[in-house]
C-alpha cells in the first residue's frame, strides 16, 4: 500500500458538529477553497451521501472526480477515489476523537494521492501535507464559526 500523509487539529466544537459540516457537501465549495463543485450523486440508507462527484480548481491542478465514501460509526469517514481524469488514486479519511466533556474534538485527516503523471514521493507528499493542512484550517474556522452564537 501506498504511503499516507496525515495531521490532526483540535476544534472547539462536539464530534456530532464538525461531522455535520464534513457531511454537508454542497457547502464545501464555501469553506475548502479548492472545491468549486460538490453534488452527492447517491446516499445510503442512512442519508449520508455514498458517491459525490468534485470539481477542484487548486491552480495548476484542475480535476473533475468522484469519490466512494463509508460513514463508520459518527466518528470517521473516508473515501475512495471511483473516477477522475488527473488521479489514478485519492484515499483518505477524517477520523473524529472527543476531548473535554465532548466539547473539543481532536480531527485526523488521512490522505493518500496517486496522480496519472509522474511526480516524485517528497514532491506528493509535500501536496498531500498542504492539502491537508489547508481543509483543517478551513474545517476548524467553519465549524467554530457556525457553532458560537
Amino acid at each position: 500500500m501506498a504511503e499516507h500523509t496525515s495531521s490532526s487539529i483540535t476544534i472547539e466544537a462536539a464530534p456530532a458538529d464538525v461531522m455535520g459540516v464534513i457531511a454537508d457537501f454542497a457547502r464545501y465549495p464555501e469553506w475548502t477553497g479548492e472545491v468549486k463543485e460538490a453534488e452527492v450523486l447517491s446516499e445510503d440508507a442512512a442519508g449520508r451521501a455514498e458517491e459525490v462527484r468534485l470539481l477542484l480548481d487548486a491552480g495548476a491542478i484542475r480535476d473533475d472526480h468522484t469519490l466512494a465514501y463509508t460513514w463508520t460509526g459518527d466518528h470517521e469517514v473516508s473515501w475512495t477515489l471511483v473516477k477522475s481524469q488527473m488521479l489514478r488514486g485519492l484515499d483518505g479519511s477524517y477520523t473524529l476523537t472527543p476531548l473535554t466533556s465532548g466539547t473539543r474534538t481532536e480531527v485526523t485527516y488521512q490522505l493518500t494521492v496517486d496522480v496519472k503523471i509522474p511526480m516524485l514521493g517528497m514532491i506528493k507528499r509535500k501536496a498531500e501535507k498542504v492539502i491537508i493542512d489547508r481543509a483543517l484550517a478551513g474545517l476548524k474556522k467553519r465549524v467554530e464559526s457556525t457553532t458560537k452564537s
